[in-house]
């Protein structure tokens, strides 16, 4: 299924991932993202930085290898798209935060090297291969029957 919320952003791990499960079992990690932009103003010629912040979530095996590989500090590569998720406090105020569920994490090699170790392939949980297309999962989804309504744990 093609979709035009599509995000590719590069930044620094502000926190380390934090690894649950959710009553079914399911995996979720989620971690914070610093996205630095960096530009020269034209007329001061003085160099200006804006730091954007985004919470990542990771579903299933992604979520297990990210706790296992990403730390504070790592800079990655995220794929993913954009989601809003809403809830009610505990003291009935409500609110909302826009996050990215990624599809797809990796270390940025442009300032560090990174050794990569393949897992034991999961059965159903992969994409390739002949007839993988029929029986693949959809990336990174949500287990079925969770609500975005409220916190994944």
């Amino acid at each position: 299924m093609a979709s035009d919320n599509n995000i590719t952003v590069v930044g620094n791990c502000t926190r380390d991932p934090e690894l649950r499960f959710t009553p079914s079992g399911q995996a979720v990690a989620t971690f914070g993202l610093a996205v630095n932009r960096r530009w020269q103003n034209r007329q001061t010629q003085e160099w200006e930085e804006k730091v954007s912040f985004f919470d990542v979530t990771c579903w299933a095996q992604m979520a297990e290898n990210v706790a296992e590989s990403v730390q504070k500090g790592t800079r990655i590569v995220v794929t993913g798209r954009l989601e809003q998720r809403s809830w009610e406090t505990n003291e009935g105020e409500k609110r909302s935060k826009v996050e990215i569920v990624a599809d797809e994490v990796g270390p940025s090699l442009r300032y560090a090297t990174a050794g990569v170790t393949k897992n034991e392939r999961r059965g159903g949980d992969f994409e390739g291969g002949a007839g993988a297309s029929a029986a693949r999962n959809v990336p990174n989804e949500a287990p079925a029957g969770h609500s975005n309504d409220e916190e994944p744990f």
